[in-house]
C-alpha cells in the first residue's frame, strides 16, 4: 500500500485523487500528536487498511521521537491491542471517543 504522507496526515488516494483511507493526527502546542480521525471507504473496509495507517503514524511519531493522544476510538482500541507500539502513545482516561471507521 502506497500511503502519502502530509503534515498530521496520512492516507491513501485513488487513481482519480479521492481518499479512501486516512488518520489525521495534528501536533497540540505542546509538541503532542493528537489522533483524532481513521477513517477507511467501505470498499477498503476488512483488509487491515485501519491497522496499517496506524503501523505508519508509529512509524512516523517514532522517527521524529514524538509522542501521541488519542481521541479517535479507532485508535484508543488499536493501541491496547497492540502493546508493542504504546511507546509512542500517552493513556488519557478522558479521553472521548469521536471518529469513525
Amino acid at each position: 500500500m502506497d500511503f502519502k504522507k502530509e503534515e498530521g496526515r496520512i492516507y491513501l488516494e485513488n487513481e482519480e485523487g479521492k481518499t479512501l483511507a486516512e488518520v489525521v493526527f495534528p501536533t497540540g502546542p505542546d509538541g503532542v500528536a493528537l489522533i483524532t480521525h481513521t477513517k477507511v471507504d467501505p470498499s477498503l473496509q476488512g483488509q487491515g487498511v485501519a491497522g496499517k495507517l496506524m503501523d505508519a503514524v508509529v512509524e512516523e511519531l517514532r522517527a521524529k521521537g514524538q509522542k501521541t493522544r488519542a481521541t479517535c476510538w479507532y485508535a484508543v482500541e488499536w493501541f491496547g491491542y497492540n502493546p508493542d507500539k504504546k511507546d509512542v502513545y500517552i493513556e488519557d482516561p478522558d479521553y472521548n471517543p469521536s471518529c469513525n471507521l
